[in-house]
């Protein structure tokens, strides 16, 4: 019998197309890329990752008792995720960015758009329905971050210093995966059904974010 994680990765896969898609994402693995644009990536990474922690705080607060059991997962989560915007932050400075500037900024409309519908989740719908998100980003940077970094490294001679969010993340979220399968395995068929259609949200927001940024049309990132 197919897993749910299994079952998830099946019926999100035309959603994800948004997302892999995206001109600076296919630009970007090519080889084809601007310090100016990984800049403006890490700027929109730091907007919504700055949020993890806060959102998952809420959302182990909002757990109802038939969810109960998520919380100590959800803990687990917050101390993995608390203070990675600040590793964002000396990517920036490492590239040659501003990253106090990048830090009282706004995001992009995307980034504000993705993390506002994330926080509506928890306060207004299913808690649970977060793990749709978790979803979608640890299987992008799974993906993805790894080979990414390679590529933006090569292509533009930055310091390994530059690329601690997407080499830690990439490293770190193939260690979640088997992690957040088993969560969402007990997780009940509402619960799971609740995760999907938020999955298939956070990608085509997720992608979004992405789209929005500079790509060889304009650069890359």
């Amino acid at each position: 019998m197919m897993s749910f994680y299994d079952q998830l990765r099946l019926e999100t896969d035309e959603a994800r197309q948004h997302l892999v898609t995206a001109p600076i994402i296919v630009d970007c693995l090519a080889g084809r890329v601007s310090r100016e644009a990984y800049i403006a990536f890490l700027t929109q990474a730091y907007h919504h990752v700055r949020h993890t922690t806060p959102l998952l705080m809420s959302l182990g607060g909002r757990l109802p008792e038939r969810q109960g059991w998520m919380r100590k997962a959800v803990a687990e989560y917050i101390e993995e995720e608390i203070g990675h915007e600040e590793w964002i932050l000396n990517d920036i400075r490492a590239a040659g960015g501003d990253a106090e500037a990048v830090r009282a900024g706004l995001p992009d409309l995307p980034a504000e758009v993705m993390v506002a519908y994330a926080y509506d989740l928890i306060s207004r719908r299913n808690p649970a329905a977060f793990f749709g998100m978790v979803f979608v980003l640890e299987g992008t940077s799974v993906a993805l971050a790894l080979t990414a970094a390679d590529r933006i490294q090569a292509a533009l001679g930055l310091p390994d210093a530059a690329f601690s969010y997407l080499r830690s993340h990439g490293t770190l979220d193939q260690e979640h995966t088997q992690h957040l399968a088993n969560l969402l395995e007990r997780m009940e068929p509402e619960d799971q059904a609740d995760v999907l259609h938020a999955a298939r949200v956070f990608f085509k927001l997720y992608g979004d974010v992405f789209r929005a940024l500079p790509s060889e049309a304009g650069s890359c990132g």
